[in-house]
C-alpha cells in the first residue's frame, strides 16, 4: 500500500506516493498524466527491494503551484524534492524528458536513468499527432476517443479503455509550455549517465529507434531493450515487463 506524502517546495506543494525500502526509484508519468499509471508497475519494483517514489505533477491530486513561466528544469526540482538521496530516475514518455532534465540540472540525484517508450528525436505522423490530441478532448464521443487512443497508444488486441480516464488538459498545456521554454542541454542524457531505452515494439509515437541512432540521439552510454506487445502506452499493456527492466537496471547501477 502506497504511503502519501506533502512536500513543500517553494510555491508548490508536491504529493509524492511512495512503497518499498532499499534503494529509490523515481517513476514520472506521460504528458498530462499521473503517478496512477505506475499502479501495477510500482508494487512489482517495490517488492524487489526498493523505495519507489512517485510525484504528482503539478495540477494532479494534491499537486499544486504556479502553471506558467515553468521549464522542464522546474519540473525536475519538484520531482527531485521527493528524493532521499541519489535514484534511478524513470520517466514514461514526456516524464522521460523530466527525467533527462533532472539528469542534467542535479546529477548528484542521478544513479541512472530508464525512457519507457520514450520520444527522443522523431517527430509524430500528422495522424499520431491527430490520435494524442484526441486522446486529451473529453469532448469527443467515448467510441471517437477511444479510436484514437488505440491508434496512438495501444498495441493492437489490447483494451483502450483503461485510459479513457486520468487525462488532464491544463496540466499537459503546461508540460508542453515548459518543454518549448527550455534549452537543449538536458538532451544527451546517456553523455551522463548509465541509460537504458526500453522501446515498445508497436509504438507508433515512438518507433523503436536501431542502437546506433539511439547513441547518436542520446549518448554512447545507452542501452536498447525492446519489449514485445505493447504500444506508447506501455505500463498497462506490460507492466511485468517494465518492472523486470527496472529492477535488473536498478541493481545494476
Amino acid at each position: 500500500m502506497a504511503e502519501r506524502r506533502i512536500l513543500a517546495r517553494g510555491e508548490a506543494r508536491i504529493e509524492v506516493l511512495e512503497e518499498g525500502e532499499g534503494p529509490p526509484v523515481l517513476l514520472l508519468p506521460s504528458l498530462g498524466r499521473g503517478a496512477e499509471d505506475f499502479a501495477a508497475v510500482a508494487p512489482l519494483v517495490a517488492a524487489a527491494g526498493f523505495r519507489v517514489i512517485r510525484p504528482e505533477p503539478r495540477g494532479i491530486g494534491a499537486s499544486q503551484g504556479p502553471m506558467e513561466g515553468l521549464t522542464l528544469y522546474d519540473l525536475a526540482a519538484d520531482a527531485a524534492a521527493a528524493l532521499p538521496g541519489p535514484a534511478v530516475v524513470a520517466g514514461h514518455a514526456f516524464g522521460n524528458w523530466v527525467a533527462r532534465a533532472l539528469a542534467a540540472s542535479q546529477p548528484g540525484l542521478v544513479r541512472g536513468v530508464v525512457l519507457l517508450a520514450a520520444s527522443i528525436g522523431v517527430k509524430a505522423a500528422p495522424d499520431i499527432r491527430a490520435a494524442i490530441d484526441g486522446s486529451f478532448d473529453p469532448a469527443l464521443p467515448e467510441a471517437e476517443r477511444l479510436r484514437h487512443l488505440q491508434r496512438g497508444y495501444f498495441a493492437p488486441g489490447h483494451d483502450a479503455r483503461v485510459w479513457l480516464s486520468g487525462w488532464h488538459p491544463p496540466v499537459a498545456h503546461m508540460q508542453r509550455a515548459a518543454t518549448a521554454a527550455t534549452d537543449e542541454a538536458w538532451k544527451r542524457v546517456a553523455d551522463r549517465v548509465q541509460t537504458l531505452y526500453v522501446a515498445a515494439a508497436q509504438d507508433t509515437i515512438a518507433p523503436v529507434p536501431t542502437e546506433a541512432e539511439l547513441r547518436r540521439l542520446i549518448g554512447a552510454r545507452a542501452e536498447l531493450m525492446v519489449v514485445p506487445d505493447a504500444g506508447h502506452a506501455l505500463l498497462p499493456e506490460q507492466p511485468e515487463a517494465t518492472a523486470a527492466a527496472l529492477v535488473a537496471f536498478a541493481r545494476a547501477c
